[in-house]
């Protein structure tokens, strides 16, 4: 697989031995836990626990362009060194990253993941309760508990756990060599369809009450602040019992600006 045609996402066929993983992951003491540095990024309890780390990263969880190294409290834990070895990929950094119930981590990309040569960003889930969604470009991914992810986050993308209880993944950053990318493109076969998420529905229900209704219609069209916008258009849906946040109206704004520019093009 060409590295700059990488896809959405793809679930990788590797076989994850969950039960010792999550055996060692209720070994984790509750003070190795650190909460995540991008506080814009998210509300909520967003917290994670470092098990290889460049060895220049400011933090145990930032990024960095150093040498990876392993830190020494997991390594007596057999399961995470089984894990991180069925990874013949250079792995640059492994962290375990919780994100607690009622929490959120909102819209954002990571550019430096879509960089030529970037990192490729693994998500293996640990613990996942039935409501949490993981929304890229918009659309749900269907990640489950034992299961490798390859996602490409340079794309837009956000997160919302309901709960009850938290969400865990062991997130991996790995140099794309040949053996990882024949793993991307080998998973894409079995890899579920993307759908939007409850809230994507919602909205997409809210914009054909807005084609059929015309007085709905001529109330958006009095929202001339395009910072007070999102909010309001928030606003008249749950009016109509349509619940949908302000990243979803941000993301039709986006893409009408797009289409509009798009035209012009020859």
């Amino acid at each position: 697989m060409n590295p700059e045609a990488l896809p959405r996402c793809s679930r990788l066929p590797l076989a994850i031995p969950l039960p010792s993983l999550l055996d060692a992951l209720a070994r984790v003491s509750a003070g190795a836990w650190q909460h995540h540095f991008n506080t814009g990024y998210y509300e909520g309890d967003w917290s994670g626990v470092a098990l290889i780390a460049p060895e220049d990263a400011p933090l145990p969880l930032a990024p960095g362009l150093g040498a990876p190294v392993r830190t020494g409290w997991w390594q007596r834990e057999a399961a995470w060194n089984e894990l991180l070895d069925l990874f013949q990929a250079r792995v640059r950094s492994a962290r375990l990253l919780r994100l607690g119930a009622g929490a959120r981590i909102h819209e954002h990309c990571d550019p430096d993941l879509g960089q030529p040569g970037g990192d490729l960003r693994l998500h293996i889930p640990l613990l996942s309760p039935a409501g949490v969604e993981f929304l890229v470009d918009g659309l749900q991914v269907p990640m489950q508990p034992g299961e490798c992810w390859f996602i490409d986050l340079s794309r837009p993308h956000r997160v919302d756990n309901p709960g009850p209880g938290a969400r865990v993944h062991l997130v991996l950053d790995c140099q794309p060599d040949p053996w990882l990318l024949d793993l991307v493109r080998d998973g894409l076969e079995d890899t579920p369809a993307l759908r939007p998420g409850r809230a994507g529905q919602a909205f997409a229900t809210f914009r054909q009450r807005v084609e059929r209704d015309a007085e709905l219609a001529a109330r958006l069209r009095t929202l001339t602040d395009a910072r007070d916008f999102p909010g309001a258009v928030v606003r008249l849906g749950m009016d109509l019992g349509l619940a949908f946040s302000e990243a979803e109206v941000r993301s039709a704004m986006r893409q009408g600006k797009q289409a509009w520019s798009d035209q012009w093009r020859v």
